[in-house]
């Protein structure tokens, strides 16, 4: 195992203090429970939205506590759901009033946890469950499909909504709209390693790719050899939009995101063989993003999600946001 590690018991709260003190503009990092928030306290008034999950998904979901996304995010150690005491205690430092709404990305244990955490948690409570993920309907972690990437765009657009005054019942509607509308399919060429575990995940040829994979390095649909970009991406927009089945000219969201270890000159390859393919299909991209936020670790790969959009979405997509993994219109 080759990484930046000190001792793997202190790998978390080591990598937690580094990204308090890189963003202490912006964020704070508490600890004993740990969870991550916003500097300034919540407006009176406003929804507060948190998430949270496994670290080794950086800069999910840390990376989108601020202005126009979240409130707080409890980061569980690497690929292990956070507890319900950190849910409870993010819970109560950032409510203002309007109550507190949960995203959660759909695996047994944030659900479970998550669930226990709103119910300790004694103040006006709702959840998200996102679950965009179209490459299974079952799997190792999973009752139903996985919550993937799109979280990245419920945060997003959700946190647009709260930030502008919308109620509980608004935001958790609107948010339900996002996860709905989205799909996503993932492809691995390698493994990760966790630090705990000093090995990969799971062993693969060099010369294949896991077609579906989950972002924890769960199996997906099918092993096979890899394939040049075009062939790839094809076949995971044609999964997703099987899936959508968007309407010609209907207005989508495309992105592109990184499992953590593709160069970005890699990803916008991927998005330009996906403008292709969408074009040819009637379809139109009118927004679009491109960069690792969903990711595995150091896991080689890349998934594709596509929003099918409409006004109020892209109303809230534009807002401005201002978090230490996105910054725009402020």
């Amino acid at each position: 195992m080759k990484k930046f590690i000190n001792n793997v018991d202190d790998f978390l709260k080591e990598s937690l203090n580094g990204f308090g003190k890189a963003h202490r503009d912006i964020i704070k990092v508490n600890f004993e429970p740990n969870f991550i928030s916003r500097k300034t306290k919540t407006k009176e008034g406003k929804v507060s939205l948190i998430s949270g999950g496994g670290s080794g998904h950086e800069p999910m979901h840390g990376g989108f506590v601020g202005h126009g996304m979240l409130d707080a995010a409890c980061p569980g150690f690497v690929f292990s759901a956070p507890t319900p005491d950190q849910m409870q205690a993010a819970a109560e430092h950032v409510d203002s009033g309007a109550g507190v709404l949960f995203i959660v990305k759909n695996y047994s244990g944030d659900i479970m946890n998550f669930q226990m955490g709103a119910e300790m948690y004694s103040g006006k409570n709702d959840s998200i469950i996102t679950n965009d993920d179209v490459a299974v309907e079952d799997s190792t972690f999973t009752t139903g499909r996985r919550g993937v990437a799109a979280t990245v765009l419920v945060e997003k657009i959700v946190g647009s909504l709260a930030e502008n005054g919308g109620s509980l019942e608004e935001c958790k509607k609107l948010g339900e709209k996002v996860n709905k509308n989205s799909g996503t399919m993932g492809v691995a060429f390698t493994s990760c390693t966790v630090p705990a575990a000093g090995k990969p995940t799971f062993d693969i040829g060099n010369d294949e790719m896991e077609f579906g994979v989950g972002i924890h390095g769960e199996p997906g649909r099918k092993r096979e050899k890899i394939q040049p970009s075009k062939t790839i991406v094809n076949n995971m927009l044609e999964a997703i939009l099987d899936d959508l089945k968007p309407q010609k000219n209907e207005k989508t969201l495309l992105f592109v995101n990184g499992m953590g270890g593709t160069p970005l000159t890699e990803l916008y390859l991927v998005y330009d063989d996906a403008c292709e393919m969408l074009k040819s299909k009637g379809i139109e991209i009118t927004r679009n993003l491109v960069g690792n936020y969903c990711t595995s670790l150091e896991m080689q790969g890349a998934s594709i999600t596509l929003l099918k959009c409409d006004e109020e979405i892209l109303k809230n997509w534009d807002s401005p946001v201002h978090t230490a993994a996105m910054r725009w219109g402020m």
